[in-house]
């Protein structure tokens, strides 16, 4: 590991910080040759990397560095990576790709249902990773639109705000509600198209690596609206709507400030 600066950080004895670009990320892997593997190719890609190899080595770090992208294993010990993407959730709006030996499309659902914005399978390579994480990184942190003339800086809908410049979901009693990156690329995108109908194929290339888009692609965006729905308290769907055979469409009048 040579050219890149090393230091502790975290309870893992062995997590590791790689100093390099801008943005930092954080590869989470019981697998220590995996999980610096991984994070010495993200440093060549030009990126900070930070490693931990369980849930409370993961969180030790959290807690006291900024993270820009979580790369977390499905099979660890202890909290596995579902269970610990859906405690990130809760309080954090960080990007998280899975990590996970595993191919079948079911647990791509899972991993996504849970929060995930995206998932590889090892063995992976090197170039696979590095554009994954390019892919999720641009979709999260990218431009919320032109500057001339200025872009609304918020919409609001029935008594809800979505803040595009601080990427921030509010409910009519306003209290805040945590949206993963895909979460809100997907409810921007129907609120700037409200009344509109958007078919499937529209709403999964916001929030999926195209490679993705295959035969399960309906039940995952089917799966993604049904959380958006769920974060809405959307039960009843008179929000998101569904139009049968079409795809969703945003039901009510929003406004742009």
């Amino acid at each position: 590991m040579t050219g890149s600066g090393l230091a502790e950080a975290g309870a893992c004895p062995d997590t590791l910080l790689f100093q390099s670009g801008p943005r930092t990320l954080l590869v989470v892997d019981d697998d220590e040759e995996i999980r610096t593997l991984a994070a010495e190719l993200l440093v060549k890609a030009g990126y900070n990397a930070m490693t931990a190899c369980d849930g409370p080595s993961m969180f030790a770090v959290l807690n006291v560095q900024p993270v820009d992208l979580i790369v977390l294993d499905l099979n660890l010990p202890g909290e596995d990576g579902l269970s610990l993407c859906r405690m990130t959730r809760t309080g954090r709006n960080i990007p998280i790709i899975m990590l996970t030996a595993r191919s079948e499309a079911i647990d791509r659902v899972i991993g996504l249902e849970v929060g995930a914005d995206d998932y590889i399978t090892k063995p992976f390579e090197p170039r696979e990773l590095v554009a994954r994480v390019r892919s999720v990184l641009r979709r999260a942190y990218a431009p919320l639109g032109p500057q001339e003339p200025p872009a609304p800086k918020r919409a609001t809908f029935r008594g809800w705000t979505l803040d595009f410049e601080n990427r921030r979901l509010t409910d009519p009693r306003g209290r805040l509600v945590m949206l993963s990156g895909n979460e809100f690329s997907l409810l921007k995108f129907l609120v700037e198209h409200s009344n509109e109908v958007l078919n499937r194929e529209q709403l999964l290339a916001l929030t999926s690596n195209p490679a993705m888009i295959d035969c399960s692609a309906q039940r995952v965006a089917d799966l993604q609206i049904s959380r958006l729905r769920h974060k809405l308290s959307d039960k009843a769907a008179q929000l998101i709507m569904s139009v049968r055979g079409q795809g969703y469409v945003l039901a009510t009048a929003v406004t742009f400030e």
